[in-house]
């Protein structure tokens, strides 16, 4: 019997190879997710490719977001830093198709895969395999929740993680244990966030979250570790997953953030 890399509908993880698909999501059945109330659902990469398109949008003369349409599982954007010392893909989305990586390798294609947290493991063998096997760097303390591995996946255990000129991934924990952040010097310094600190609709404030679909706060003491990782670098934009940016003053807009929470916690 053929085996199939199965993908959660929900989450939009891909699992390992097998005969049937898998019974359980173990990303959704943490009570960071959550299991669909019709219940487990399962999908294939072609079924993806048969059904939506990916779309890769300037933000910057150096950073592109990267989306699915229509919009799939749980929606993140992923994001592409150009660098003259190699590109990053700082997250992932679990459509990947042949126009994609043509278009990727057209702005000088990927050195290596950031992530910031399970949600976003997505398809990250896939993509990596795409740009010739590139490095998968995925922090230590997430590594029981990947669901499909091979030699490409690089664990990273120290609190930051230089890759070159000046860009850093930064472990803030909160969300998840290992849940990171990406530096770049680039543009007066730019953090890219994931959902470690997610970026409100105002653009002018921040949250900090143990699970967003099920409105779980972080403790007090979680969300300081987080202020405090982040606040050693100098930023001046943020990029979250959802297409929410603050383009100038993040660092300030972080700090009035954890002062609002930590009033609400006195």
């Amino acid at each position: 019997m053929a085996l199939t890399s199965y993908i959660c509908v929900t989450c939009g993880v891909q699992y390992s190879p097998s005969a049937l698909p898998p019974l359980h999501c173990i990303i959704c059945e943490d009570d960071r997710q959550y299991v669909n109330p019709a219940g487990q659902a399962w999908t294939t990469l072609r079924e993806l490719n048969s059904q939506h398109k990916n779309v890769i949008s300037p933000l910057t003369g150096n950073l592109y977001a990267i989306y699915t349409e229509p919009a799939f599982a749980i929606n993140q954007r992923a994001h592409l830093l150009l660098d003259p010392g190699g590109n990053i893909l700082w997250d992932c989305i679990a459509n990947i198709d042949e126009h994609t990586v043509e278009q990727i390798n057209g702005l000088g294609g990927v050195r290596a895969i950031t992530l910031s947290h399970p949600h976003y493991f997505s398809t990250i063998l896939e993509w990596s395999k795409a740009f010739g096997n590139v490095p998968i760097y995925v922090n230590a303390l997430d590594a029981e929740w990947l669901t499909n591995r091979d030699d490409n996946v690089q664990l990273w255990s120290d609190k930051e993680l230089h890759l070159w000129n000046g860009i850093f991934l930064v472990r803030c924990g909160g969300h998840f244990p290992g849940a990171s952040v990406l530096y770049s010097p680039v543009n007066d310094g730019i953090l890219l966030v994931g959902d470690t600190i997610q970026v409100n609709p105002t653009l002018k404030t921040v949250s900090f979250m143990y699970s967003y679909p099920n409105l779980i706060p972080l403790p007090k003491k979680s969300i300081i570790e987080i202020q405090r990782s982040v606040n050693e670098k100098d930023f001046n934009a943020m990029y979250g997953a959802f297409g929410k940016y603050i383009l100038k003053d993040a660092k300030q807009a972080l700090n009035d953030s954890v002062n609002r929470y930590l009033e609400i916690f006195e």
